[in-house]
């Protein structure tokens, strides 16, 4: 790696590249210069005294595991639900309190809750602030201290807690604030000189807003300082600085719904050897942990979910009585909004990929790709249709997607293969729910029916499940579909055109492969004492755990056959 990045830039092009940077690492360029040496420069950058490690590894890393031989308790407190995907991992839910075992390894430690013990990902969990938690009602003092002795002494212990958790979120958000100008100044900038490279659309795609989150987040964490009280720490009102910026959180949704497509991009990049190199450059001038440029793009997507678990211990540990109590439960309540919006919409992106295999599934399809206006499928199941003019009766499977209903026909000898017949657009329909007995317009007797009409041409549609539960459940689905519409007007939830594009070439190519590859998991060796993990992790791993593993929704059940839904 080094030889080739000597062998690929040249020291007028690498100066180009750090006009920008700090004093120190342009002296270090400067000093590669008199040297003749690019090879000098890379070696003196690489082995300098600034040295970083990841998350959960190093220094911290080490301590951790010292805790744990010396037979201490070590808790961590889960940033999102772990859905296991193999016998040998453990579950749990956003805010669970789980026990650490052994953080030997630095991406998988090993840990337990109630249910039992098993692997789970560093990255789904944060240490707890206080690993020695009091009972929250703790028993009166007695003996020489008496009732108010004990008193005084817990409700010191709570201030102290309060303490460490105020210190801890001025901490990290003092580090997310150098972690977004290391990517602005040591990434963002270098590009920007480099036309030749890179367009301002690319860049856009790459980074996204992240320069207007940066400038939000130093307002922010001005605005935490300045309440922050240095003699009396436990006072602070921190509270109010959530609610004040609450509104600029949203920028978050913006960054977050553009972060696959950064993704894609730096992926077709990574093809090209020298866009490998310049980012390479640009993260060791700027002297950034060893991790790649998707990795640091990836912080804020985490950092904005785990605001309300930071709000949540903050409250635990304030007292009802205190000045900064109510502003903190509402400030809760604020970002758990913004959160649960941005993990939805999260959610959404990832099922468009599921959407266009789905639809390259389906034989004899016409018409616009289904991505084109939709990104959700809300209900599916099999219904009888009655059509006009002789009240003919066929059995469909029906897909209810936002925007969208499509209908299938079974293959009668392959049950699993679906033929498409056609689509209703829901955008200007009328659901009726309709009485069982005889129909008015078909002249024919029905039972756990429905209509559908079209507003602009009166056409209907009439549809009749099995059971009245069946028919309970559509009408409630179509009430959803309309309420997901809304909300994603209200919010400007769409799909871009090179997420849609990306989606139909991704699912053509695993159509012409066969059958659709099934997600990568984890993979152990055999349980000894406990289940022990490969040496060797794949370079994009530190990407994949940080993002939450989420439970398959149910209608994707069997997406790897060619029909899924099938009942």
């Amino acid at each position: 790696m080094r030889g080739a990045l000597s062998r690929s830039w040249s020291l007028e092009s690498l100066r180009s590249a750090t006009a920008a940077l700090p004093d120190g690492a342009l002296d270090t360029a400067l000093r590669a210069d008199e040297a003749g040496s690019e090879e000098d420069l890379y070696e003196d950058v690489h082995s300098s005294s600034h040295h970083y490690s990841h998350p959960g590894g190093g220094g911290e890393q080490l301590a951790i595991n010292e805790l744990i031989s010396d037979g201490s308790v070590v808790c961590a407190e889960a940033l999102w639900d772990h859905v296991t995907m193999d016998d040998q991992e453990l579950g749990f839910n956003a805010g669970d309190v789980i026990e650490v075992m052994d953080a030997t390894n630095r991406e998988w430690w090993w840990g337990r809750v109630a249910d039992g013990e098993g692997w789970f990902p560093a990255s789904f969990v944060r240490l707890r602030v206080n690993q020695d938690e009091p009972a929250d009602d703790a028993a009166p003092g007695t003996g020489h201290g008496g009732a108010g002795h004990g008193g005084a002494e817990a409700q010191s212990s709570k201030d102290q807690m309060r303490t460490n958790v105020i210190n801890e979120i001025l901490s990290t958000e003092r580090d997310y604030i150098k972690h977004l100008r290391d990517i602005c100044e040591g990434y963002l900038r270098q590009c920007r000189k480099r036309v030749d490279m890179f367009s301002e659309e690319q860049l856009r795609t790459i980074f996204g807003n992240i320069e207007d989150i940066y400038r939000c987040q130093k307002a922010f964490v001005k605005a935490l300082e300045q309440k922050f009280n240095r003699e009396r720490p436990h006072l602070s009102e921190l509270g109010a600085c959530f609610l004040e910026h609450q509104a600029d959180f949203q920028i978050y949704s913006e960054y977050c719904n553009n972060h696959p497509n950064a993704c894609v991009e730096l992926s077709r990049l990574a093809k090209l050897s020298k866009y490998v190199y310049f980012f390479e450059a640009c993260r060791l001038l700027q002297k950034m942990i060893d991790i790649s440029l998707d990795g640091f793009l990836l912080t804020p997507v985490q950092k904005i979910c785990k605001y309300p678990l930071q709000l949540a211990e903050l409250l635990k540990y304030t007292h009802p009585q205190h000045r900064d109590f109510k502003d903190v439960e509402a400030a809760l309540h604020a970002m758990k909004n913004v959160a649960q919006l941005i993990n939805e919409r999260k959610r959404r992106l990832e099922n468009i990929d599921k959407i266009a295999q789905w639809q390259s599934s389906i034989e004899d399809w016409e018409g616009e790709d289904l991505l084109v206006r939709s990104s959700e499928l809300i209900h599916s199941g099999e219904l009888t249709r009655v059509t006009q003019p002789q009240a003919k009766s066929q059995q469909r499977m029906f897909f209810l997607f936002d925007h969208q209903l499509i209908y299938c026909k079974k293959d009668l000898l392959r049950r699993d293969v679906l033929y498409y017949k056609g689509r209703l657009d829901l955008d200007g329909l009328e659901l009726v729910d309709l009485e069982d007995g005889k129909d008015g317009e078909l002249h024919v007797s029905v039972r756990n029916a429905f209509r559908l009409r079209c507003g602009p041409s009166g056409e209907s549609q009439l549809l009749c499940a099995k059971k009245p539960e069946q028919k309970q459940r559509w009408l409630k689905a179509f009430a959803r579909e309309r309420d997901q519409v809304r909300l994603d007007q209200e919010t400007g939830f769409s799909i871009t055109q090179l997420q849609r594009k990306q989606a139909m070439l991704n699912a053509s190519k695993q159509q012409a492969v066969g059958k659709p590859k099934a997600l990568s998991r984890p993979y152990y060796l055999t349980r000894q004492k406990h289940p022990a993990l490969p040496t060797s992790l794949p370079q994009q791993q530190v990407l994949v755990l940080a993002e939450p593993k989420r439970k398959p929704s149910t209608f994707w059940h069997s997406i790897s056959r060619l029909a899924p839904f099938r009942k």
